[in-house]
This record gives C-alpha cells, sequence and structure tokens, in this order.
C-alpha cells in the first residue's frame, strides 16, 4: 500500500503600513525590515513597497495591515491583504 500525504505550504505573510489607497481593489504597503549589516554588524533598516488587492476597498491610509503571497493577479500584483487593524 501506497501512503498519501498531502503537502501543505505556508504562505509568505508580511506586515506593514498602508500608504496608498486611490486604485480600485488595490492598496500599496510599505514594509520595514531590519536586518543586521554582515561585516559592520549596524542594523540596517530598509523599506519596500508592495501592491496589494483589497477586496472591497476595505483597507485606507495609515492602517496597519498583513498580506499574504498568493497567485498573480496583475502586473504589479502578487499579495493580497489577509487582516487589518482599525
Amino acid at each position: 500500500m501506497h501512503n498519501m500525504t498531502t503537502k501543505t505550504t505556508q504562505s509568505k505573510q508580511l506586515e506593514g503600513i498602508v500608504v496608498s489607497d486611490k486604485m480600485k481593489d488595490t492598496v500599496v504597503v510599505v514594509v520595514d525590515e531590519f536586518i543586521k549589516h554582515p561585516k559592520y554588524h549596524k542594523f540596517i533598516r530598509r523599506q519596500k513597497k508592495y501592491a496589494a488587492h483589497d477586496e472591497g476597498n476595505q483597507a485606507h491610509v495609515g492602517q496597519k495591515v498583513t498580506i499574504e503571497a498568493t497567485r498573480p493577479i496583475s502586473k504589479t500584483k502578487r499579495f493580497k491583504v489577509v487582516s487589518r487593524e482599525e
């Protein structure tokens, strides 16, 4: 007999702040990342912007949101909004 196992993959989740909500069903989220420099051991802050799908335009500028990687929705959108804080 052959054992069938289901493989579950955990999606990449990031936390950030909404900086733009002017598009339809899309928000721009800035994600901060603190990394340690390999040679100088100083912490560096890096920021990256992600376009995320927001069904129904629920998130607004200044809100903290969690985004999750998903299939490509458009040319730039590869994430969707999972949860948001009020």
